[in-house]
């Protein structure tokens, strides 16, 4: 029998047990209630070591498990992140051309303005030189009409005075 002023250190598990049935069959059968209630004591005392640990295993896991989510769950957000990050960074880079684009197109469309200019240009100043060669002509052929007018005038003055001379 067990002194209660210095409690004796029980054993867990399948031991602890068997040796709380074996005590409380014992003390049962020699009709010493002290030893038979302390073996069942000792039964409910692994029980109830064995209960806790099971569920302090409960525990962890469960802890464990939601240390996995938050992790998780800090994964997915780290992941839109990034993925809002390259999505930002691409769209950037798409601006950034069709700046690009747009500010070549204009140089094109200016380059294209400008030597279509110049064409029209030449081709007004040859147009004007032509249309200058063409009065320069016209002026020429005038003046020659003139000339032969008044040589015309003249002769027929000539003739008119050869015919009648004192009208003079």
């Amino acid at each position: 029998m067990t002194n209660p002023e210095n409690p004796e250190q029980t054993r867990g598990g399948l031991a602890g047990k068997l040796a709380g049935r074996i005590k409380a069959g014992v003390g049962t059968a020699l009709g010493k209630d002290e030893l038979a209630r302390e073996g069942r004591l000792q039964q409910a005392q692994v029980e109830a070591e064995a209960d806790a640990e099971r569920v302090a295993e409960r525990a962890k896991q469960a802890e464990a498990e939601a240390e996995l989510h938050a992790a998780r769950s800090e994964n997915e957000i780290e992941r839109e992140r990034l993925e809002t990050e390259i999505a930002t960074r691409e769209r950037e880079e798409e601006i950034e051309r069709e700046r690009r684009e747009a500010e070549r197109q204009a140089q094109s469309d200016a380059k294209r303005l400008e030597q279509k200019a110049e064409v029209q240009e030449q081709m007004a100043e040859k147009s004007a030189a032509a249309a200058e060669r063409s009065a320069a002509a016209e002026r020429v052929e005038t003046a020659q009409e003139v000339a032969a007018l008044r040589e015309e005038a003249r002769r027929a003055e000539a003739a008119a005075d050869a015919i009648d001379p004192e009208e003079k």
